[in-house]
């Protein structure tokens, strides 16, 4: 199922974000309404594309290219594989939610409505673009253009630290945009010798042969970019103060979307470019993963702020991601790509929460609340169940798609799958630690003998109900979602060169 489905998906919320400007001024309720409502046609437009996906069909499907510099060797390729497939179902899912979620933090003190929600509607026109660009050099041009409007959303409309955090945010990604750069120019080159012709078609880059040491560099140079994206460790250091500076919306819409083109470009772009290499490296991004997971973990139980004590879970849960997609096995994969999805939703709707009592208490100090749960049972309800979606617990999403990943990494290297399961432990301290010190025991004297908290508004009800859905949903039935993924995973592991391994393999470890 070809034509223009893609383009228009990409083009469509950026059409809105300019229908947006030119609202008229002070018309913020009417702004609200047209940026969900347009919002809403986009996650339309990505159901009918997932109902004409095929998953035994074509490895890239709904394909469309388009002229732009031919001079150059680089076109506007669009298509979607099972992976990018549920990434734009995440978007679809997530982008309408924070921005009911936003309704009255977009428009706190004197900053601009429209402005908040046009950024919103560019924010998933670039994450869209990423996802469905196949030319390496058209991926590479919206991977930088949505740096742009975090910036501003971060650094606008955040906390009382947000310029710091959002320039933090900016010069991290943009060095590590800089190394992709480097690399896709050395792929360039690479092509035109090795072709005949330089070009950034995936497909005629993925059978391209290239000498070992031109691989290692070139692929180093997308690992960096990638890594520092999704983030993984040594490389995370800018997410905790991004996530904890941005508003909730944009911080969901971080931590459960922005965050997975990092480990999405791992599987896009090192694995089939690059095969012998990312066998190399494999070891490397392994042991990196699995500091990452008990690194985060231990620090989150040091945090005291809530907001920055989900992102460094996401750290931690990133590390189990990259593990599964280089430990090389269909399992892994599978459970890493299922992750991505997954984790958007578990820790969006956890960022969601946390944004609930934060509108009612006006602090992010976990010190701050205790006892809470008697005045929001709700919430309280609400707040369980995320947090135990992201320790994940059995019956929840994540558990099936971090024990897949587990699965995948200890058939191939018992020793990584045993250590990397000593993080769930540790995940099990921070989050029941962060309900345990903010939901039960004694009220907060700070908070007043009697505190009337409101508890879940309508609104808030609507935010967050499809979320809880979805992490038992998924919990209980992930079918459909491995269905569309499994196959993506089979391809992505024959480029690399790499089988599931037999049962006699396990006794002697990686190999």
């Amino acid at each position: 199922m070809n034509g223009p489905w893609l383009p228009v998906l990409t083009v469509l919320p950026l059409v809105g974000a300019v229908v947006l400007a030119f609202l008229p001024r002070g018309a913020d309720r009417l702004a609200k309404l047209v940026a969900i409502g347009w919002s809403l046609v986009v996650l339309v437009l990505t159901i009918i594309i997932c109902a004409g996906f095929d998953p035994d069909g074509d490895r890239f499907q709904f394909v469309s290219s388009y002229t732009w510099i031919p001079s150059f060797g680089t076109r506007l390729d669009f298509g979607v594989d099972g992976i990018a497939l549920v990434m734009l179902a995440l978007i679809a899912v997530l982008t309408p939610i924070v921005m009911l979620a936003s309704w009255h933090e977009s428009g706190a003190g004197r900053r601009s409505v429209r402005t908040y929600y046009s950024l919103m509607l560019a924010l998933q026109a670039c994450m869209i673009g990423v996802f469905v660009a196949t030319d390496v050099f058209f991926f590479y041009v919206w991977f930088e253009a949505m740096l742009v409007p975090m910036y501003f959303l971060i650094g606008s409309y955040g906390g009382a630290q947000r310029q710091y955090a959002a320039v933090k945010f900016f010069l991290y990604s943009l060095v590590g945009g800089l190394f992709m750069l480097a690399s896709v120019i050395g792929l360039y080159v690479v092509s035109a010798r090795e072709l005949g012709e330089g070009t950034f078609a995936f497909d005629k880059l993925a059978g391209m042969d290239m000498s070992t040491a031109a691989g290692r560099w070139i692929w180093l140079g997308f690992f960096v970019a990638f890594a520092v994206k999704a983030p993984l460790f040594p490389f995370h250091t800018w997410l905790p103060d991004a996530g904890g500076q941005a508003p909730i919306g944009a911080a969901v819409l971080l931590v459960g979307v922005m965050d997975k083109v990092g480990t999405f470009g791992f599987l896009r772009y090192n694995l089939p470019l690059f095969p012998e290499a990312s066998r190399f490296f494999a070891p490397l991004v392994i042991v990196l993963g699995i500091i990452g997971i008990l690194y985060a973990a231990l620090l989150a139980i040091g945090q005291h702020d809530m907001k920055r004590l989900v992102a460094y879970t996401s750290v931690a849960h990133f590390g189990f991601i990259a593990i599964g997609v280089f430990a090389f096995t269909t399992q892994g994969g599978s459970g890493a790509v299922l992750y991505m999805v997954n984790h958007g939703i578990a820790t969006g709707a956890l960022f969601l929460v946390v944004g609930f009592l934060i509108a009612r208490r006006g602090s992010t100090l976990i010190s701050d609340y205790g006892g809470v749960g008697r005045l929001v049972p709700w919430i309280y309800g609400a707040f369980f169940i995320t947090g135990m979606a992201s320790l994940a617990l059995p019956m929840t999403n994540s558990f099936v798609s971090e024990f897949l990943v587990l699965i995948g990494v200890f058939s191939r290297n018992p020793t990584a799958g045993v250590v990397a399961t000593l993080g769930i432990v540790v995940a099990a301290l921070y989050v029941l630690w962060m309900i345990q010190r903010t939901m039960h025991g004694p009220l907060n004297p700070s908070l007043g003998e009697k505190p009337s908290w409101r508890d879940l508004s309508r609104r808030e009800a609507w935010v967050i109900a499809p979320l809880l859905v979805l992490i038992i949903g998924l919990g209980v039935y992930p079918k459909p979602l491995l269905d569309v993924i499994n196959p993506a995973v089979k391809a992505t592991l024959t480029d690399v060169g790499k089988q599931d391994p037999q049962p006699t393999e396990v006794a002697g470890g990686n190999r």
